[in-house]
C-alpha cells in the first residue's frame, strides 16, 4: 500500500491535515480578500453580534472579528514557520555535530543545549523586548532559540543510535569522513523523526505567539494577533464573550490540527507502526 492511500485512511492524519489546510489557507487568503478591512474602526457599530454584514461580530473599536481572525493567522503562521525554522537548522547540525565528534565537542553541545532550556521562551522575550522592543520579531526569535536546544538534544540521541548501526560501521571502514557519513546515512534516517517533531513545535510556536502578544511582546497595533485578540476579548467578558470566544476557538483549532498532523506523521513514517497498519 502506497504512503498516499495509508495516509487517506488514517483519520488522525487527515482531520490534522484538513486543519493545517485550513490556517494556512486564511493567512494566504487575507493578503487578497478579507471581509472587512481590518484595520478599519467604525465606533458606531461597535460590539454589534454576528450578522449577514459581519460574520462574527465587530469589537470594542467596531472592528470586524473574522477580518481580524483571517489577518491574523498571518503571524501564526509566521511565528511557527521561522521559529521553528531556526530551530531546526541551528539545533540539527549542532546535534549532528554532537554524534560526529563525540567526547568533549559532545559534552559542549549538550551543556550549552541545557543552558538554553533554562531560558524559556517568555523570559527570552522579556529580555529581548528590554533591549529592542516588543514585537513579532522580538517573539519569532525568542520562541526560535528556545527551540534550538530542543532539536539539539533530539537529533543528537537520535543519531548516537544510526551511528551504532552496522552501515554506518562499514562507511566508517571504507574511510568515509563523519561529516559525510551524517549527510548520506544519518540524516535521512532519522528526517521522519524530525518532521514529526517539526510539526509538533509548530503548534507550540503559535502557543508561544499567542501567550506572548497576550502579554503584549508580541505582535504589536496595527497587526492583528489572535492573543492580542484574546486579551483585548478578556476586558470584555461580560459585555461581549464572544470576543473572547473566537480567537481562543482558532488557537485550539490551529494547535490541535498541528497536533493530529504530528500523530499522524509518526505513524505513518514509523516502519514498524506501518505494518501493523
Amino acid at each position: 500500500m502506497s504512503f498516499a492511500q495509508r495516509a487517506l485512511r488514517h483519520g488522525s492524519f487527515v482531520a490534522g491535515a484538513l486543519l493545517v489546510a485550513l490556517l494556512v489557507g486564511l493567512a494566504l487568503l487575507s493578503f487578497v480578500w478579507t471581509p472587512h478591512p481590518a484595520a478599519e474602526i467604525d465606533v458606531a457599530a461597535k460590539l454589534r453580534p454576528p450578522s449577514a454584514t459581519h460574520w462574527l461580530g465587530t469589537d470594542s473599536l467596531g472592528r470586524d472579528i473574522a477580518s481580524l481572525l483571517i489577518v491574523g493567522a498571518r503571524a501564526s503562521i509566521a511565528a511557527g514557520l521561522i521559529a521553528v525554522g531556526l530551530g531546526m537548522a541551528v539545533g540539527v547540525a549542532l546535534g549532528l555535530l554532537a554524534a560526529a565528534r563525540r567526547g568533549w565537542v559532545e559534552e559542549l553541545v549538550m551543556r550549552l543545549a541545557d543552558f538554553g532550556l533554562a531560558f524559556p521562551a517568555l523570559l527570552t522575550a522579556i529580555m529581548l523586548s528590554a533591549i529592542h522592543g516588543p514585537g513579532l520579531a522580538t517573539a519569532v526569535i525568542a520562541i526560535g532559540l528556545y527551540n534550538i536546544p530542543e532539536f539539539a538534544r533530539l537529533t543528537r540521541a537520535a543519531a548516537n543510535t544510526v551511528w551504532a548501526r552496522e552501515y554506518v560501521l562499514a562507511a566508517q571502514a571504507l574511510g568515509k569522513g563523519a561529516w559525510r557519513i551524517s549527510a548520506q546515512h544519518v540524516l535521512p534516517n532519522i528526517a521522519a523523526l524530525l518532521i514529526v517533531q517539526a510539526t509538533l513545535r509548530f503548534a507550540i510556536a503559535i502557543l508561544a505567539e499567542a501567550a506572548l502578544s497576550y502579554l503584549g511582546l508580541g505582535t504589536q497595533p496595527p497587526m492583528p494577533s489572535w492573543g492580542r485578540m484574546l486579551n483585548e476579548g478578556q476586558s470584555m467578558m461580560f459585555q461581549a464573550p464572544l470576543l473572547a470566544v473566537w480567537p481562543g476557538l482558532a488557537i485550539v483549532l490551529s494547535v490541535l490540527g498541528l497536533n493530529l498532523l504530528g500523530d499522524g506523521l509518526r505513524d505513518l513514517l514509523d516502519p514498524r507502526l506501518a505494518r501493523q497498519r
